[in-house]
Parts: C-alpha cells; sequence; structure tokens
C-alpha cells in the first residue's frame, strides 16, 4: 500500500470538458467538497473518492457521484486508487462541461484518467502504520529522550509534567518505535 504527505492537484482536459483533480491525505479531506464547490461556483460537478483505514486496520471507502450519471464518476475514480493500491487518502474532481456530450464510457474513462495523472504528479510513499506508545522519565533524562526522538525524526510528541517526572506519548510507525525502545 501507499499513501502521500502533501496534497496535489492537476488538470485533465478531455473533449473539452476540464477536470481539476486535487489528491489529498485523508485528514485533509472533511469539508473539502464544500469548499472546492463555494470556489468553483460556476463548475459542474465535485465528485469524489477515498479510501483509509480505519482503527481496526480495515479498509473504509466512499465515493459521491455529485449528479454525475450513478457509477460514472465516483467508482471509476475509487477503481484507480484500488488499483494503485492508495490509502488514507481523498480524491475530488472539479469538473468544467466543455459542451461535449462523453457518454457513459466515455465519462468514466475521463475520470479515470484525471485520477491516473494526478498520481503522477503526486508523491507516493510507502503506508507504516502509525502506533502510539507511552513512557514516563525522569526530569533530568527530557533532554536525552528529545535528541533520541529527533534522530529517530519522530516528531509527533505529546509530555506531560508530573512532580515525579514526564509522561511521553509518541506516535510514529512500528519500526521507529520499536528502535526507539531498544
Amino acid at each position: 500500500m501507499q499513501t502521500l504527505q502533501n496534497s496535489v492537484e492537476s488538470l485533465t482536459e478531455v473533449n473539452k470538458s476540464k477536470f481539476i483533480t486535487c489528491l489529498v491525505p485523508i485528514d485533509e479531506f472533511e469539508g473539502l467538497q464544500d469548499k472546492l464547490k463555494e470556489q468553483n461556483p460556476k463548475a459542474n460537478h465535485v465528485v469524489y473518492a477515498l479510501r483509509y483505514l480505519n482503527k481496526y486496520d480495515q479498509v473504509v471507502e466512499n465515493t459521491n457521484d455529485d449528479g454525475e450519471p450513478k457509477g460514472c464518476a465516483g467508482v471509476p475514480v475509487l477503481n484507480v486508487l484500488r488499483g494503485e493500491e492508495m490509502i488514507n487518502c481523498a480524491v475530488l474532481i472539479v469538473r468544467y462541461f466543455g459542451g461535449i456530450k462523453l457518454g457513459t464510457g466515455g465519462m468514466a474513462r475521463a475520470y479515470a484518467q484525471a485520477v491516473k495523472d494526478v498520481l503522477e504528479a503526486a508523491e507516493l510513499i510507502p503506508y507504516k502504520k502509525q502506533i502510539s506508545y507511552t513512557f514516563e522519565t525522569s526530569y533530568s533524562d527530557v533532554d536525552k529522550t528529545l535528541y533520541r526522538l529527533k534522530q529517530l525524526d519522530i516528531t509527533r510528541i505529546d509530555r506531560v509534567f508530573h512532580a515525579d517526572g514526564v509522561l511521553w506519548t509518541i506516535e510514529s510507525d512500528e519500526e521507529k518505535i520499536e528502535q526507539f525502545e531498544h
């Protein structure tokens, strides 16, 4: 499986219809469809598809055709994400009608091509499951612990200071957590 760290956008044109495609990490998806509709008031449709892992490591998928004929937009987009084994991401496509009807097959191919184009422009990385790890240290070990976390490039750090010491909660991939423990 693979995912992405940063959002990316691309433009695909098919028979004068324009497809503005946004590929985003799943945590940036919430509210983005409404924002894109607001930014593109003359656009005909804002279609999306998403895939992510829930807390039980199950793949959750969802699509929205946003008024396009059923199965001609969201499903082809989702199928490209499945084929590329993308996870924890969403694709939103703003479509401007160009005056030439694409037909259901042509529309499905155009939406799929728009996703392929944005994936080409994206910087994809292998997916690594993120886990949390909690531990305690004394105050005298804070600098040493911060140094070790920086060496391992662990940046999600939460600290709670108590009278007896510091309670740490870090989040990173399993490999880095194991390296930190040893």
